[in-house]
């Protein structure tokens, strides 16, 4: 790596836990709690914001990712994707926990806990939806926030793209098939609106953006250093869009929180357990075979998170606006952010533990693939 290469991998990984950025869970928790405040308070305010959705896909909310994810999709060079095949053994490990092992270990949670261990604090009959509702959560990778994660553990941004249009490309097939399994559905109504919209609002769209930016931006004089510049200043606009995107999320739910608050406790106790199971797998798995910290870390994160627009759409969908389906999967939306926030954390806290083993590549050795640039000094 060339020395003008190191330090702006340096200048870049300072820049990446500013103070800002060192307390966000602290403004996470503030986030949540003023949302959940303003959605009791004002809900006539807040319905309107609610209400601006095509296919069940937010607008307000699709906007706020925009921002979040166009900065981190700013670092991808198109160019460089052929070279995610040297991780296949990353890709293979994430397709296999995404689908092989997430749907079925929460429908095993969701029953070992919503249908016995907690089956007589929660609602008589409405047990089943609860667990269908999980299920569903599950059974549907995330989309968009993944970046978000990918970018905090400072994982590989072109690995990281590659692994999130295979999983839109196997959910289209294999979304319905194991919903119906798991829940003995001989017809699931899968809303193709919301799965389609969301993959060209969440990934189609602001990698266009993104690239054309670039590739703009590197075409004029100084145009490494030009997009070096545009990320530092986006980066703070992007953590300002997540906390957005939190105060709007919980406070379309603050109604239903405040109304049921334990039983949206019970029902996050297995997607929190999920979340930590399929991370820790996944990011074990990687170790096992040997693939670099910085895929190991987006992996994990892959492997654990949720396309919770879609669950939620296709809760409606199956069970209806106010059933207890659609309020799991809404627990989702709720839980999802401070608990990848904690597999975060344990991403990075353990990268030393990690690269120990031998015949892994330490991080420092190769140039970031968000800095790797043709013609960079």
């Amino acid at each position: 790596m060339s020395v003008q290469c190191e330090r702006a991998a340096r200048r870049a990984g300072g820049a990446a836990m500013g103070l800002f950025e060192r307390y966000l869970t602290v403004w996470v928790l503030a986030c949540m709690a003023a949302g959940v405040a303003l959605g009791h308070a004002f809900p006539g305010a807040v319905r309107p914001l609610a209400s601006l959705e095509v296919a069940r896909v937010n607008l307000p909310v699709a906007a706020l990712v925009w921002l979040m994810i166009v900065p981190m999709l700013l670092k991808v060079d198109l160019r460089a994707l052929g070279g995610v095949a040297r991780h296949w053994r990353g890709v293979a490990v994430t397709l296999a926990v995404n689908w092989l092992v997430k749907p079925f270990s929460m429908a095993l949670l969701a029953w070992l806990l919503l249908g016995g261990l907690f089956r007589a604090w929660l609602p008589a009959g409405q047990v089943e939806q609860y667990v269908a509702g999980l299920v569903i959560l599950a059974a549907a990778p995330c989309t968009a926030m993944v970046f978000v994660w990918s970018h905090l553990s400072r994982g590989e941004p072109h690995f990281t793209l590659t692994q999130v249009a295979l999983n839109d490309v196997v959910m289209v097939f294999a979304f319905a098939p194991i919903v119906g399994l798991l829940l003995g559905l001989s017809s699931v109504a899968v809303p193709w609106g919301t799965l389609l919209l969301s993959v060209a609002v969440y990934i189609v769209l602001p990698l266009a953006v993104a690239a054309a930016w670039r590739r703009w931006l590197l075409a004029r004089p100084h145009g490494w250093l030009r997009l070096q510049r545009v990320l530092r200043r986006l980066h703070p606009l992007s953590l300002a869009a997540l906390l957005a995107t939190l105060v709007l999320l919980f406070a379309f739910q603050g109604g239903q929180i405040v109304r049921q608050p334990f039983v949206i406790a019970l029902l996050a106790v297995p997607i929190l357990l999920q979340v930590l199971l399929n991370a820790g797998l996944a990011y074990l798995l990687n170790r096992a075979v040997r693939s670099p910290h910085c895929v190991a870390g987006p992996s994990a994160l892959i492997g654990a998170s949720n396309f919770f627009e879609l669950a939620v759409a296709t809760a409606i969908a199956l069970f209806g606006l106010e059933s207890g389906a659609a309020l799991a999967t809404v627990v989702g939306v709720l839980v999802e952010v401070p608990v990848m926030l904690l597999a975060v954390a344990f991403v990075n806290r353990t990268r030393a533990w990690y690269e120990a083993r031998p015949g892994i590549v330490p991080h420092e050795r190769c140039c970031p693939p968000a800095l790797h640039v043709h013609g960079a000094p």
